[in-house]
């Protein structure tokens, strides 16, 4: 494949945009000169690039598009609503409509705020413990992501110490770990916020061992610490009420927002009656948080998500991909180790710790018209049926037999 418009695109970019493309597409976290830069169009689960190479998509814009690129009955919903409005002085009744819903479907949540990126509502979430307790602390997952703001982004520049002073990390399924955590300072602590499986970047994804999360939560609950539950990619591709369900927990808040309106900017937090008061207080707004249009996409991309079973679809999906990838590797002698739920995996390749020959194969599959990011979990859409995958399946035992 020729990427001659990317680099074109990214040769004008570096002069007026720090580092021409960052955050997460940044062309250096995924293959530098051998994956496309810049995006042109999409439908279902393909898109195409600004040099007009296919790809059968595998991250699904990093996780929002749950029901495919350009769904109709979504992009139908958005287009109504807009064309009576969409930002506004005020909300409208579908904010309404969408907190009945979400608190209808979440088992313990009593009320809804909404944002626009998951980040949003986890760092909202951890000023609501704070509220609420009077305390400081947070406690979290040593690698685990939960957004950009300084508490708890990866990155480094432009933080300062006091920062994270009152941030403190325990190892994944370590309640070891925890409990030293907890030990030291219980009388401070605010808050523990997990993900309810491990999702990091550069490593396997990870799922709790039996009892850890349950374990947390009793803990949590008595030393009347704030249980957070980061579902953002998991949410709604794994359980409809929540992820917690699917692992035998609960939180006393979650955080939803990628697959919540299937690419339309929205996210939301939920919790429990006695920390209303406390989310009351914690200012929350931004100019475009009440638009209508998102909203409208959510309410119905839930409906659709329930109507279409579409959870048990990614898992039917998900499992044929890795069942798959695994013979396949098998037959080739280049094994595939495979991580995380189905509709939300990491494979890489098995035995290695460099991720080259990783790099390799995902490179080659590129080039053979399919996203395989190296080193990000990957993501499922309601879009991917079986001829999807086994197209897919097909173009890697070509990928395999030339490595």
């Amino acid at each position: 494949m020729k990427f001659e418009q990317s680099r074109a695109l990214f040769e004008r970019a570096v002069k007026v945009i720090p580092n021409g493309i960052y955050g997460h597409t940044s062309p250096a976290i995924v293959l530098p000169g051998a994956s496309p830069y810049y995006a042109s169009r999409a439908q279902g689960c393909r898109y195409w690039d600004v040099d007009g190479n296919e790809y059968i998509d595998y991250m699904c814009g990093y996780g929002p598009v749950i029901l495919g690129y350009g769904h109709p009955e979504v992009e139908a919903a958005v287009t109504e609503q807009r064309a009576s409005g969409d930002c506004f002085n005020h909300p409208t009744e579908h904010m309404v409509r969408l907190a009945e819903r979400l608190v209808d479907w979440v088992d313990f949540a009593d009320w809804a705020v909404f944002g626009k990126n998951g980040s949003d509502v986890t760092t909202w979430s951890i000023q609501v413990a704070r509220q609420h307790t009077g305390r400081k602390k947070v406690l979290h997952i040593k690698g685990g992501y939960h957004g950009v703001d300084a508490w708890c982004t990866p990155g480094h520049g432009g933080l300062i110490e006091e920062d994270r002073s009152h941030i403190h990390a325990f190892a994944w399924n370590d309640l070891e770990s925890f409990y030293a955590l907890l030990e030291a300072y219980e009388q401070t602590i605010a808050a523990v916020i997990v993900t309810p499986f491990h999702h990091p970047s550069f490593a396997d994804c990870e799922l709790p061992q039996e009892g850890f999360l349950a374990a947390i939560q009793q803990s949590c609950h008595s030393a009347g610490i704030v249980f957070i539950l980061d579902d953002i990619r998991g949410g709604f591709r794994i359980h409809l009420g929540g992820s917690h369900r699917l692992f035998g927990f609960q939180p006393d808040m979650i955080c939803f927002c990628k697959a919540m309106g299937n690419g339309q900017p929205i996210s939301a937090a939920l919790g429990r009656e006695s920390l209303k008061v406390a989310a009351s207080k914690v200012f929350l707004t931004g100019s475009y948080w009440h638009n209508a249009a998102p909203m409208v996409a959510a309410l119905k991309t839930l409906e659709i998500l329930q109507r279409d079973s579409v959870v048990a679809h990614l898992e039917r999906m998900g499992t044929r991909l890795r069942n798959g990838l695994e013979q396949l590797g098998e037959q080739h002698g280049i094994p595939i180790k495979s991580s995380g739920p189905p509709a939300v995996p990491f494979y890489r390749i098995a035995n290695e710790t460099d991720f080259k020959l990783q790099q390799q194969f995902c490179r080659s599959m590129m080039a053979a018209g399919v996203f395989f990011h190296p080193h990000h979990n990957w993501f499922l859409s309601a879009a991917h049926q079986q001829q999807d995958i086994d197209e897919t399946l097909e173009r890697v035992a070509t990928v395999m037999k030339a490595l």
